[in-house]
């Protein structure tokens, strides 16, 4: 069976535009380690224009609209939820924190049982 949502490349300019995009990235990574004999500004200006050049073909293929529209999405939903207020964000960290102290109190309690159990009934072992 096939997963319709899986997207591929399907145009020559697509494919194009992100071999352009990887090119460029690792031209970014050659020109930072060339160019150090050259001074960190030009070593970093290199750099930084090539990412950038890099990050522009990328978010003109269809991949990087995705991307963007995902991000896009994504921001959407978030307004979309409801946070709780400060009051309730309190009482539920503290509700935490006591689950967590309860919890360690019934571990520490259940370790020493059996340990008691294990140690001096069963095995008869005195420390």
């Amino acid at each position: 069976m096939s997963n319709p949502q899986v997207e591929t490349v399907t145009t020559g300019a697509d494919k194009a535009k992100l071999a352009g995009a990887v090119l460029l990235l690792v031209a970014a990574l050659v020109a930072f380690y060339a160019l150090s004999k050259q001074g960190p500004w030009v070593q970093w200006g290199a750099l930084l224009a090539l990412l950038v050049a890099s990050a522009g073909a990328f978010f003109t293929s269809e991949s990087g609209k995705s991307l963007i529209a995902y991000g896009q999405d994504s921001i959407k939903e978030v307004k979309k939820v409801v946070w709780p207020t400060r009051k309730e964000a309190t009482q539920m960290t503290l509700y935490v924190f006591a689950f967590v102290v309860v919890m360690a109190l019934f571990l520490w309690l259940t370790d020493k049982t059996l340990e008691w159990v294990l140690y001096d009934l069963i095995l008869g072992w005195k420390r």
